[in-house]
């Protein structure tokens, strides 16, 4: 247990922690520390995450005791459809290269952050992750394995085998790897902010790669991006208040969990037994079933929130769950009819604030498509996207996929929980995989 008055910083590299923890030393916000590790996790574990990625975080306000829900996750591009896609002989949403891009919302997410909260400047909080990425860091053991697992994929990509394989090959455990050209981006974001990202230089290289690949990425993609505060959903689990991003995150599926395993004696099953195992992953199908089934951008379709988090409802699916039998085909339930890879970090201040942030690019590095001079690769998150037009998560122009937020293995948005018992809180992980 870490304890400590003056806030604490959670990050899967030491590196990134302690660059948040310096921020919280300056008189940062936990929004601001957040960033700070975030820009560092980008560049310590590029596969991971990074600029070309989406993010979600959820903030507690001390001051006002109120949770505010963050959805930086991009759009496909306006003259993307299935149709585009089918006559260029595409049957399928395309998992790597420039069709599967969109939007990358990430910076967006980072501005929208340090407009709301934010107490010291850019420079100040991106400093640790452009110092690190013009003189290096030791390339940690996980990350060198998963970089190199990359290889095959990388190594198709001029621009991401020049950024990603000095000479030619990916770095090992404990090499000092550099990356000059992110340096560069994130000194632009620093000093010119969301601006320089999305309609600066750092957008005309993005299109200039897209356009070069075929790809239809325009200009008003980029620059009317923005991204948005949303109203987290809640639902209160054996006296504990949890809360996750809504739709089209897919963190309501952890709240249809949950409410699934409050019918169920988790507690007198014992830590790590079957029963309990057997239980959670039964409850994690029922709940995954719906929300591949409804959930969606709610702006292209109405996603039955009310109905997947009715506590009624998750009774009657927690009759599904048999104790000595594995379901092997969990089909979306009847909902009731109301008139519904990847980085975690969390960062807690001085006075409270608590900010639970996760970002990713998708896959691994992406789409595997690096703009040239930028350091950085662009998500594959339109992946995500369906060919069935009858599916609330049909590919549209200006859409937003379906956010799973995981590298390879499913997972949930970062979350919060609060205990209605009290004040103390919680910032959880909700992630299947962890990468350190």
């Amino acid at each position: 247990m870490a304890i400590s008055t003056r806030g604490i910083v959670a990050a899967e590299s030491p590196l990134a922690a302690q660059a948040g923890a310096v921020v919280l030393a300056r008189g940062g916000h936990a929004a601001d520390a957040a960033i700070a590790a975030n820009a560092v996790m980008g560049l310590v574990a590029p596969m991971m995450n990074g600029v070309g990625g989406d993010l979600f975080a959820i903030v507690h306000d001390a001051a006002s005791d109120t949770v505010h829900g963050l959805n930086a996750s991009g759009w496909s591009p306006a003259g993307m459809s299935i149709e585009w896609l089918t006559t260029r002989g595409l049957t399928a949403m395309p998992q790597q290269g420039i069709h599967s891009v969109s939007v990358p919302g990430a910076v967006s997410g980072w501005m929208a952050l340090h407009e709301k909260f934010g107490r010291v400047k850019l420079d100040t909080i991106l400093s640790a992750a452009i110092a690190y990425a013009e003189t290096g860091f030791p390339v940690s053991e996980i990350t060198s394995l998963e970089w190199l697992g990359s290889v095959p994929f990388l190594i198709t990509e001029p621009d991401a085998t020049a950024t990603y394989l000095p000479d030619g090959r990916a770095p090992a455990a404990g090499e000092v790897f550099r990356n000059p050209d992110l340096g560069r981006t994130l000194r632009s974001i620093a000093t010119g902010g969301g601006d320089a990202f999305y309609r600066g230089d750092i957008a005309a290289r993005i299109l200039q790669c897209s356009a070069a690949r075929g790809g239809c990425l325009a200009p008003s993609d980029l620059s009317e991006y923005r991204a948005e505060w949303v109203q987290p959903l809640t639902t209160n689990y054996r006296g504990w208040d949890v809360y996750e991003i809504p739709p089209n995150s897919q963190g309501i599926a952890a709240l249809v969990m949950l409410n699934i395993l409050e019918g169920f004696p988790i507690g007198d099953y014992g830590r790590g037994t079957a029963e309990t195992i057997h239980t959670l992953i039964e409850a994690k199908k029922l709940a995954y079933a719906d929300m591949q089934r409804h959930v969606a951008d709610p702006r292209f379709t109405d996603v039955p929130v009310e109905a997947m988090l009715s506590k009624a409802y998750a009774r009657e699916r927690a009759r599904l769950i048999d104790p000595d039998r594995a379901r092997d085909n969990i089909p979306a339930g009847t909902l009731p009819m109301h008139g519904g890879d990847t980085t975690y970090l969390c960062a807690v201040d001085s006075a409270g604030n608590v900010v639970s942030l996760i970002q990713s690019n998708f896959a691994n590095f992406g789409s595997g498509v690096v703009p040239s001079g930028c350091g950085f690769a662009l998500q594959s998150r339109g992946g995500l996207f369906t060919f069935d037009r009858s599916h609330p998560n049909a590919l549209q122009p200006r859409k937003r996929p379906l956010q799973t937020v995981h590298a390879r293995s499913p997972g949930a948005a970062g979350s919060f929980a609060r205990s209605s018992m009290g004040a103390r809180w919680t910032a959880m992980r909700k992630c299947a995989r962890a990468s350190a």
